[in-house]
């Protein structure tokens, strides 16, 4: 793995730098890089919308983790779990994550706080730096579906912010988030009369949902 492609991967979540080396330090244990594959092969899994081996992967991470019996380590996997739940506008309880909360960092309890659409303003600078600022500015593509699926939670999914995420979903190939998205955008136009704009957004989403 590139330095490039290690940092891009991170800065989806900004949680999992303890699991991966992306410099010059001396190469990281086993369990290491057994999770932080995991992890990389569980958030595409359930981004292109392949549940079974996400589950696979996800048990595979955690269980990597676990070995170090760092309570707060297993947290992170829960919590990079439940990111991708948010930029995929599943909105549930982080319930794993909450179970670990007790020995979670403040660093890791806000962002939790965060992606179920609670976060304070006072915490802002403990989130990773994809959920600090203005959404157009968020570079990572991951980072940028969470910042729009916390702002869907609160209410602020604006036309722009939607169109924002389609588009983020779309170029990524990302199957899951993409037709959440589109269906928030088709119930947007609906409400909005547009019944031809509407019907071309299900024209798409069809499409999405017949590809393999």
């Amino acid at each position: 793995m590139t330095l490039r492609t290690c940092s891009k991967r991170l800065a989806a979540a900004g949680l999992l730098g303890l699991l991966t080396a992306c410099s010059s330090a001396p190469p990281p244990p086993d369990w290491a890089i057994e999770a932080r594959n995991a992890t990389e092969r569980m958030t595409e899994a359930w981004l292109t919308g392949n549940h079974r081996v996400e589950q696979a992967e996800y048990l595979q991470a955690r269980k990597a983790v676990a070995a170090t019996g760092r309570v707060d380590a297993v947290a992170r996997v829960e919590l990079l779990r439940c990111a991708t739940r948010v930029a995929s506008l599943v909105v549930e309880p982080c319930a794993a994550f909450e179970a670990l909360r007790s020995d979670a960092t403040l660093a890791d309890r806000a962002y939790a706080d965060h992606l179920a659409g609670r976060g304070q303003p006072a915490d802002a600078a403990l989130l990773p730096p994809g959920q600090r600022g203005a959404l157009a500015g968020v570079a990572d593509p991951l980072s940028r579906l969470v910042a729009a699926g916390v702002l869907f939670q609160k209410g602020l999914a604006t036309p722009q912010v939607v169109v924002l995420a389609i588009d983020t979903a779309s170029a990524q190939g990302w199957r899951r988030p993409l037709l959440a998205w589109l269906g928030v955008a088709a119930r947007q136009a609906d409400a909005a009369g547009a019944k031809e704009e509407a019907a071309r957004i299900r024209r798409r989403m069809d499409l999405v949902t017949a590809s393999p």
